[in-house]
């Protein structure tokens, strides 16, 4: 008897709960860091989009592209610069900007997601007012970066209705007509807030939460929102995790139901956070969450 498929049977079987619970929801997946970069970690988890889509579960994947950008910047003579974390966006870096993730990086993932036998569309927050954006004031002036003001997701109720994964560029547009650069953690929250959805997951390349950051093994599989206050106290969750983790917490505060961030560059970490008991990386809750299960 092949040893083999009686393990893939189990693994498959041992899903079925996960799959029935993810049914016809809504599920954000924020794609960002080092597995971009890695062609084949970047193909692990497109499969594990498609796959996730054709067994019912309304995916929506938010991406970000920072290492491109970088790297267009340079080729054309441009040296990127960053205050406080955050990517000083002047009118000829925001025109990169929107060419790198609306063109370049938002179609080659439309393509690969249609290479393995799903479908996609492409979007930025520009295309139907998608994301509805405004300067972001700061002690120091950032240029064309936004705060989102709005989200108007129609475009995506009807794309995820007619079975497509929306792949979106976090670009964002004022009233009148001028285009900011979005943190794409942000826009994840703010439109997996928008619609309700039953998971949002940030893709990076970070295991998660660590009690020491030297020390994966270190990892918190599980945080309340009440606990994020005393972790940030303690250092713990200090730096560029801070708005990471604000973002978990603004979307568990409007109407998701869990955040988790995993690390992207464990082939299929998708996967094994939604369609395992064990899941992967850390999951961010509300206080008195009660799901006995990640």
């Amino acid at each position: 008897m092949n040893k083999e498929a009686i393990l893939k049977a189990e693994i498959l079987s041992q899903a079925l709960p996960y799959i029935q619970k993810y049914n016809n929801k809504i599920v954000v997946i924020k794609y960002g860091g080092n597995a971009m970069i890695n062609e084949e970690l970047k193909m692990n988890v497109i499969s594990d989009v498609v796959l996730l889509n054709e067994i019912g579960v309304k995916v929506i994947l938010v991406h970000g592209g920072g290492p491109e950008i970088n790297k267009t910047l340079n080729t054309m003579g441009m040296v990127p610069k960053f205050i406080d974390g955050l990517r000083y966006t002047d009118s000829d870096t925001m025109d990169v900007v929107q060419m790198v993730l609306a063109g370049k990086t938002n179609k080659d993932l439309v393509k690969l997601i249609m290479q393995k036998g799903g479908k996609a569309i492409g979007v930025t927050g520009i295309d139907g007012q998608l994301i509805e954006a405004t300067k972001y004031e700061s002690e120091h002036d950032l240029g064309y970066v936004g705060k989102i003001d709005q989200i108007h997701g129609q475009v995506l109720i009807d794309l995820l209705d007619n079975g497509y994964i929306p792949v979106i560029a976090s670009v964002g547009m004022d009233n009148e007509g001028n285009t900011f650069n979005i943190n794409a953690d942000t826009a994840a929250s703010e439109i997996a807030s928008h619609l309700g959805a039953e998971n949002m997951i940030l893709v990076s390349d970070i295991p998660g939460l660590l009690k020491d950051r030297h020390d994966d093994v270190s990892l918190i599989p599980l945080v309340t929102d009440k606990e994020i206050e005393e972790l940030k106290q303690q250092g713990v969750i200090a730096g560029g995790m801070i708005p990471k983790v604000d973002c978990c917490v603004q979307a568990i505060n409007n109407n998701v139901k869990k955040t988790v961030i995993i690390d992207g560059r464990i082939p299929h970490s998708i996967l094994i956070e939604m369609l395992s008991k064990a899941g992967i990386g850390t999951m961010i809750v509300k206080e008195g969450y009660k799901e006995g299960e990640r």
